[in-house]
């Protein structure tokens, strides 16, 4: 009896069991069907031969189609690729750095290379009192000119500036880093100190940067001679001059609109070699500018290092005239190689005179670009000291034969200064705050206190001795000296 309902009881579970079979086999109809979906839709979409397969493999036996993929080349590309037309007319950018005492020499040499197209910032480095600071801030703010047309700016961080030391030039790098971050058109970026000043019209400076190639002057000349053709006028000579004239204006400027260069450097720069490279390289510097308030001078440790391999040194003047791509190649640069150096050189004897030469000379991309001159006429003692002369009335004749565009350095309120604003730049600097261009059309008291059309040039007395410079500078001969 006991045996019997033992049996029952096992009969009744066995049966009762069966239970879970038909959620089995409906989970795995359902798991069949969409199996059967998703290899039917794999296996049946249609296909262009022309289009690649979602499923296609990177190509990357090939290297210069699978190097695409790489971030790098996107950047690169960006880089390269400007925002701004190259076919408008140069635009400059300037910084005009000064320390205690120069709010006065900085204004004027502002005033004497001001020009509405070009962009300007101010930096009075850290030594100079905040009142100094603030008065160079309010005379800039208060300038009409300034307030129309939005170009000059005054850095409010002030850095403190230690001479040959890595802060002069982390100032530079700063300064560029406001001009790209504000999106402001420019092409060329130029550093001048208080105690630097120009030899030419900025009319005359925008004018030939451009490498305008006077090979052309034939082709100008016949194109006046077809338009006097077909006008069916016979002109004497002095109405044909005058003809010609406006028509070279408006010749040059459509000539400059299709043949603009802007990829050249100007950064003075050689090799270090020899004994350079054991009293510059080798030894440690600090800069205390990197960590202290006050201004004192580079610190020495005993401590040497080895001469780099990765990389090769070079030198040079710390004035320069750098494109705005290579800048921003710096700054923004896709390669570790600009920051490697900006590393290396925080701890380099005179860092200013080398940062941008050994970036450049050690880029494949750039190095072609560098012409060793820093367009600034720049005198020495022989042997040379650690500070060039200062420029006097004496000096005159040398920086106008030098046929640079800027010379340095002046003392303060030295008389020659004068005779270059009379002389060189047509500056009255008690009636006429600026040079003088064909952007002034105000009256005969001040001239540029009215501005018109800042795409006109009229070319200074300085702009032959330029152009002639720039033809040395762009040979042959001269530019196999690059980056040597």
């Amino acid at each position: 009896m006991s045996m019997r309902k033992s049996i029952n009881s096992h009969h009744g579970r066995v049966f009762g069991d069966r239970k879970w079979k038909i959620p089995f086999f409906a989970s795995m109809l359902v798991s069949f069907c969409l199996f059967l979906s998703a290899y039917s839709g794999l296996f049946t979409t249609s296909y262009d031969g022309d289009d690649q397969s979602t499923f296609d493999l990177i190509p990357v036996t090939k290297s210069e189609e699978s190097i695409e993929y790489f971030v790098e080349s996107e950047s690169k590309k960006l880089l390269k690729t400007s925002e701004f037309s190259d076919s408008e007319l140069p635009r400059l950018a300037y910084l005009i750095s000064g320390t205690k005492g120069d709010r006065h020499r900085m204004m004027r040499t502002l005033q004497a290379v001001y020009h509405p197209r070009n962009q300007y910032i101010l930096h009075l480095d850290l030594e100079a009192p905040p009142r100094e600071r603030l008065e160079l801030a309010s005379v800039v703010k208060n300038d009409p000119m300034f307030q129309e047309v939005e170009n000059v700016r005054v850095m409010a961080q002030s850095n403190l500036v230690t001479y040959k030391g890595p802060t002069m030039f982390a100032c530079t790098l700063q300064a560029i880093a406001i001009l790209l971050k504000e999106r402001l058109k420019w092409d060329w970026f130029i550093n001048l100190s208080a105690s630097d000043y120009p030899l030419v019209t900025q009319d005359a400076v925008a004018f030939y940067v451009v490498g305008l190639d006077c090979g052309k002057c034939s082709y100008l000349l016949d194109s006046i001679l077809e338009a006097i053709v077909i006008m069916g006028e016979v002109l004497c000579v002095s109405e044909f001059i005058t003809f010609a004239s406006s028509f070279l204006s408006s010749a040059d400027l459509l000539y400059v609109f299709t043949n603009l260069s802007r990829n050249l450097n100007f950064i003075e720069h050689t090799q270090i070699t020899g004994w350079k490279l054991n009293q510059r390289a080798k030894p440690i510097i600090i800069d205390p500018g990197l960590y202290l308030s006050k201004k004192s001078d580079l610190a020495l440790t005993t401590q040497r290092r080895s001469l780099p391999t990765s990389f090769k040194l070079f030198t040079g003047s710390a004035w320069v005239m750098l494109t705005r791509p290579f800048v921003e190649y710096c700054i923004r640069g896709w390669e570790n190689l600009p920051r490697t150096i900006l590393m290396y050189y925080t701890n380099f004897i005179s860092s200013p005179e080398g940062y941008f030469h050994t970036v450049i000379c050690n880029n494949e991309e750039f190095r072609t670009t560098a012409i060793s001159h820093d367009l600034h006429y720049i005198a020495w003692d022989s042997p040379p000291k650690q500070h060039p002369i200062s420029l006097t009335m004496k000096d005159y004749d040398k920086m106008v034969k030098s046929k640079a565009p800027f010379a340095r350095k002046f003392k303060k309120e030295d008389s020659v200064l004068d005779k270059i604003d009379q002389e060189l730049l047509h500056r009255n600097a008690n009636t006429s705050r600026f040079s003088p261009g064909a952007w002034c059309i105000g009256g005969e008291a001040d001239p540029c206190s009215v501005r018109g059309n800042d795409s006109e040039f009229r070319p200074g007395p300085g702009a032959e001795r330029l152009r002639e410079l720039l033809q040395t500078l762009l040979s042959e001969d001269f530019r196999k000296k690059q980056c040597l």
